[in-house]
């Protein structure tokens, strides 16, 4: 069950490598010499070509991988390793079978009833042991197999015959040696044959030794067998071959997991040969598990094989190896695993006194089981008396039954022959729910864990006429996530057992109420700007400490610099109003992926520690503890400068939410903390749809829990006040009544959908499927995105728990034909409704009132903290004086003002209380992590292409009991709106311009010069100046005005364009792009193409401040931006300068090729409107012809 965890293993897989590069080595060199053997065909010649070329590969791969393993990689290189392995036996098998197989086949009456065949490579003889074939002279078991179409199927897994045989193929010079591997002490029968020549080879063989033995099989239980019958139950026995004999276990009805605790004895059984090879290689015992039926013969269900321990009769019976311990043996049925058996066996062999010196059997204690022998106390397990609870919650999703609807369905529990029935639901359409929450049962289980047989849950519909029919089963396989161990009161560390059995403290509140003296106080200081907590406290229970979580003292003084340096830092605090829920997202986006980045370099650094190990090989522990203190200072230097990195780049201190990159579900267990889920599959499995997957065998959910504990509990368990019994250990759960919720679903956006049209893009809308409620949002579809941000709240009326799976979905739209579905993902409400860890509503950083950050719950951080220590009979919470609460032994302090819309401050306790709540994981007993407030990301699958990712959907659902006061309005995520905008430019002059053309007749240079500009994205709406004919000098003088209107999106920095892809496009579709202003110069010709002179591009965010005058303007402008003091269109508004146009000449590099004097002003769409400007030199506001 457990693998053996032997110490180094990646030093052992080294030398394994080793090995294997250097026997690849041997055999290339071994091949190269015979090659060119005359008696090879053209296939021989190739064939050995190919292996030669494979071979010398694979000793190189194993050379470079030798030095790749390590502790953390071991995995990933064992499943390398083994790559190996099947190309190596691949390699191995001949193309061509030289020499035929052997077949043994079985006649009665002239007919072929069985047979088996036998590979001539694995009984091929040679001089070398390792070259032999595996079963050359041995004395094997075969078993023989129906011929034909009948030996396909489970009809031809049921054995014939078993037989034993000895073969040996070999050359005919060797054939003296062809007995050895007989057992020894025969004589040779020949015949004569002519002129006394005795025969070759003897016609039989008489043994005059041979060994009695008595073999004992302890048969005591099976598990998770195959549900042979279609009530998804089994009445199996076993049956037991060995030699000659065989004997079968009684049958045991209506279970998947017999407990027949039977010992069977075979007497006499007679084995030939020396008494060494039988306690070496004794033959093997063939199991075989059947279910009996009424009519017909019985089912086969499985077959296992199993080598017996064995004692010699000048052997003690006594430890180590006996009494034989119980082992699992794998049921195989066909080539699929088909459960397990627990048993031992022994071979005791009877020597010159008989019976009599064998260890006792003890015989049958109980007298009602007749003749059975129960297996011996030295092998079966010691058991105890258990106490099993079951928490029965309700049914979900049942399918109907053949083709009849679930109407009054029941579970029946099973574990080790005991169990119990659930209340029956009277109207499943009604309420799935159970009236009856808790019930127990009592059993007897082994003490070692590894031998708790598995629980079964059935679910049987009551139809009329008291006929029950099974609606599907699960099978717990082990309990050991269910058992409940109470407490030691010498442990005082509370935080062991908490994390031992984080499941089960939700449901063992009582327990003795120990408190450790010292108070622990956990100090929040607000941070400088915006009051902001964020600090990780871990404590252990009972000690004695005040912590104080500080902002570092640097980081204080690079506040103030930036503070003091004024001019360096353009970006001033973000004003309240700019601020909404999208920047708080793109804030904390930044944050998960700078997390991950320290992740990867943390995980980085580890695998560099490890090669200095490597390296070092091991020399010595001195020197090598130095060595790892070493990169450990690093780490500590490094650490310490990279929170340095955030500071820069976040000068605004925006309140942030928690992404996950995930699932809520993986990073809180499912929300299993109490209610579990168990998928039910479909009863009887038919041999037909023995590859039907797992999803397509559910046929529903079961949701409940258990609790498995030793019997007489504690006292000062159930006594502990407010204990009520009729709940056992699952104290202060809610009741199942159904329930009235408000779901709020926001939709951010999806990422990497599935392309669903023929263009390679998808058209995307939401559908919101709970219960009867069906939203389908296709008129706000977003046009051909792969990546649409939605930006979207839904508010659902459900009642749990009728409706309580939430279906969210992306659909294509389409013009004609019906929607496709893109992917959908499904999300399990109750248990995130009911979940410890309050999944309701997420718990924000800050407490404010009013803002982008308002606080969404309708109970506030101390109604929240006062219910939490109610449940969880936490004492507190207690608000005291100066910014301190008091919760169990845990003091925190605070902030302790508000200030509301209009900047009044008020005093308040939800700063502590919400503290509180965000380290309720530190909290003695009652605690667990709370729900933060979030963005989880799920993938979305879509059923016809099962397990590929068709995307992701960034997410969150809210849940509102709607007994409560009602939550306020949501939270506008939509999207952000672009601004219009109007940018002026105005083209002065021109300077420096190259010359182009020649003049015809005095042969000067000169060039007719004009300006062209557009905004990037919206090239069609280009304009240029007027031509400034015959310039000498390269001067132009234009006077001319650009007008560009554009949306702009000022948190994105990016300008929004909706246009037609092509003229046959139904709608518009949306692109971002950077902001960035193109201007040109050319040269204007009659009659051919104008020339191209020189360009530049400015981003209007940032680009260079243009030059005082013209001579200052230099190529350092646009190739050495870094340096440069950077400018913003939409801060400044009004820029005006010189800036440099330049191209690329002959050798790729970059020259100036003339400089524009222009100015550039920015308008919003309001003030553009106010102060209107005419287009060229036009009117309104004209500017005079130069």
């Amino acid at each position: 069950m457990i693998k053996t965890e032997k110490p180094h293993p990646e030093r052992r897989l080294r030398g394994v490598l080793e090995e294997l590069s250097s026997g690849c080595l041997r055999f290339v060199t071994l091949a190269d010499k015979d090659q060119h053997h005359s008696s090879r065909t053209r296939l021989d010649r190739e064939r050995l070509k190919s292996c030669m070329r494979e071979l010398e590969n694979m000793g190189q791969q194993a050379t470079t991988l030798r030095s790749q393993v390590k502790k953390n990689t071991m995995k990933d290189k064992l499943k390398q390793v083994q790559n190996f392995l099947q190309k190596l036996r691949f390699l191995a098998d001949e193309p061509q079978h030289t020499i035929p197989d052997i077949f043994v086949w079985m006649m009665s009456n002239n007919k072929r009833i069985a047979y088996a065949r036998v590979p001539s490579k694995d009984i091929l003889y040679s001089i070398v042991d390792e070259e032999m074939g595996k079963d050359c002279a041995k004395v094997k078991t075969v078993f023989l197999k129906l011929p034909g179409k009948r030996g396909f199927g489970p009809a031809g897994w049921t054995v014939q015959a078993k037989m034993e045989i000895y073969l040996w193929l070999g050359l005919n010079k060797q054939r003296k040696d062809f007995l050895s591997g007989l057992p020894c002490g025969f004589e040779e029968k020949k015949t004569t044959r002519g002129q006394n020549l005795p025969s070759f080879p003897p016609i039989s063989l008489l043994y005059t030794k041979k060994q009695v033995f008595q073999l004992r099989a302890h048969m005591y239980q099976a598990r998770s067998l195959f549900a042979a019958d279609s009530s998804g139950l089994s009445d199996p026995f076993a049956r037991v071959f060995f030699t000659s004999q065989s004997q079968c276990t009684e049958v045991l009805n209506e279970t998947l997991c017999p407990t027949w605790d039977q010992l069977l004895v075979f007497d006499n059984v007679e084995l030939y040969g020396e008494a060494h090879e039988m306690r070496d290689d004794p033959p093997i015992i063939v199991i075989e598990i059947y279910d009996q039926d009424t009519v017909g013969k019985a089912d086969f269900m499985g077959r296992t094989f199993a080598k017996p321990v064995v004692k010699m009769s000048d052997e003690q019976y006594c430890p180590p190896r006996f009494p034989p311990q119980l082992e699992y043996y794998q049921i195989y049925r066909g080539n699929s695993t088909a459960g397990d058996l627990l048993a031992a066996f022994e071979l005791l062999q009877i020597g010159s006194g008989g019976k009599s010196d064998l260890p006792p059997i003890d015989g049958p204690t109980d007298i009602d089981r007749g003749p059975i022998l129960p297996v011996p106390l030295g092998i079966r397990p010691v058991l105890s008396k258990y106490r099993v609870e079951i928490l029965f919650w309700g049914l979900r999703d049942l399918k109907r039954v053949n083709l009849a609807q679930v109407d009054r369905p029941r579970v029946d529990i099973e574990c080790a022959g005991k169990g119990v029935q659930s209340a029956l639901i009277q109207n499943y359409k009604k309420n799935p729910n159970f009236s009856t929450l808790v019930k127990w049962f009592e059993v007897d289980l082994p003490e070692n864990e590894l031998l708790h047989p598995p629980l079964n849950i059935r679910v049987v519909d009551c139809r009329a006429f008291g006929r029950y029919t099974l609606v599907g089963s699960h099978t717990v396989s082990s309990l050991r996530k269910f058992i409940y161990r109470p407490p030691d009161k010498k442990a005082q560390h509370w935080n062991m057992t908490a994390k031992q059995f984080k499941g089960y403290l939700a449901m063992a509140n009582g327990a003795p109420r120990s408190r450790p003296t010292g108070e622990i106080i956990v100090n929040m200081e607000p941070e400088v700007p915006i009051k902001k907590m964020e600090t990780m406290v871990k404590l252990e229970a009972n000690s004695d400490a005040v912590v104080k979580v500080d902002v570092s003292e640097e980081e204080k003084e690079k506040k103030k610099k930036k503070k003091g340096g004024g001019e360096e830092i353009e970006e001033e605090e973000p004003d309240e109003s700019m601020l909404d829920w999208w920047s708080k997202y793109f804030a904390s986006i930044e944050t998960m992926k700078e997390q991950l980045r320290q992740q990867e370099v943390a995980a980085a650094e580890a695998e560099e520690k490890e090669e200095m190990e490597i390296a070092e090989g091991f020399k010595g522990q001195a020197k090598n503890k130095e060595k790892s203190k070493a990169p450990k200072d690093d780490k500590k230097k490094k650490q310490q400068s990279a929170p340095e990195l955030p500071e820069k780049k976040n000068k605004q201190k925006i309140d942030e939410l928690k992404v996950f990159n995930k699932e809520l579900e993986a990073e809180f267990d499912n929300f299993e903390d109490w209610l579990h889920t168990f998928n039910l599959l479909r009863g009887k499995i038919g041999d037909n749809d023995d590859n039907a997957t797992e999803e397509e065998r559910i046929v529903g959910r079961f949701k409940g829990s258990m609790c498995v504990y030793k019997v007489p509990l504690p006292d000062d368990i159930t006594k502990e006040a407010g204990y009520d019994p009729t709940f056992g250990m699952f104290q202060g759960i809610p009741s199942n009544d159904p329930i009235n919720v408000l779901v709020r679903v926001y939709i951010v956006r999806a990422t990497d959908l599935h392309p669903a049209d023929i263009n390679g893009k998808a058209d995307p809308y939401i559908a919101i499927k709970l219960g009867k409620t069906d939203i389908k949002d296709k008129e706000n579809y977003i046009s051909k995105q792969l990546n649409p941000v939605f930006g979207k709240s839904f508010d659902i009326e459900a009642t749990f728990p009728m409706e309580s799976m939430l279906t969210v979905a992306v659909y294509d739209w389409d013009l004609v034909g019906t929607d496709d579905l893109i992917g959908e993902t499904k999300i399990d409400l109750e248990n995130r409704y009911y979940s410890k860890h309050r999944a309701t509503c997420g718990v924000s950083q800050t407490y404010s009132i009013h803002g982008y950050n308002i606080w969404r719950d309708p109970m506030k951080p101390s109604q929240i903290l006062s219910k939490l220590c109610k449940e969880g009979k936490v004492d507190g919470p207690h608000f005291g004086p100066g910014g301190r609460v008091k919760v169990a032994n845990r003091v925190y302090t605070g902030p302790t003002e508000i200030e509301d819309e209009n900047g009044q401050k008020k005093q308040t306790d939800e700063h502590l209380a919400l503290t509180v709540l965000r380290h309720w994981e530190d909290v003695p007993r009652a605690g667990c992590k709370l729900v933060p407030e979030h963005v989880e990301t799920r993938p979305l699958l879509n059923p016809d292409k099962p397990g590929i990712e068709q995307g992701r959907l960034e997410m969150w659902v809210d849940m509102f009991p709607m007994d409560m006061p009602a939550p306020g309005p949501a939270i506008d995520i939509s999207p952000r709106k672009p601004k219009k905008y109007e940018l002026r430019v105005i083209v002065w002059n021109t300077d420096e311009v190259i010359l182009e053309d020649d003049d015809y007749f005095t042969g000067e240079k000169s060039s007719d010069i004009f300006v062209r500009g557009w905004l990037k994205g919206q090239q069609e709406d280009k304009q240029d100046t007027d031509v400034h004919y015959h310039s000498l000098t390269g001067e132009g003088n234009f006077n001319w005005r650009y007008i560009f209107p554009f949306d702009y999106l000022m948190a994105e920095e990016k300008i929004v364009i909706s246009k037609k892809e092509s003229m046959f496009s139904w709608d518009e579709t949306e692109y971002k792009i950077p902001a960035r202003l193109t201007l040109q110069v050319w040269d204007a010709d009659h009659f051919s193409a104008d020339d191209f002179l020189g360009a530049i591009e400015l981003d209007l965010n940032r680009f260079p401040r243009g030059a005082k005058t013209s001579k200052q303007c230099s190529l350092e402008m646009v190739t050495n931006e870094a340096e440069l003091p950077m400018v913003s269109i939409f801060k400044q508004k009004r820029v005006k300068g010189w800036w440099p146009f330049v191209a690329r000449d002959e050798n790729d590099e970059l020259e100036i090729t003339g400089k524009v004097e222009a100015e550039l002003h920015l308008l919003t769409a309001e003030e553009a409107e106010k102060s209107p400007a005419g287009l060229a030199r036009n009117e309104p506001d004209p500017l005079e012809k130069p």
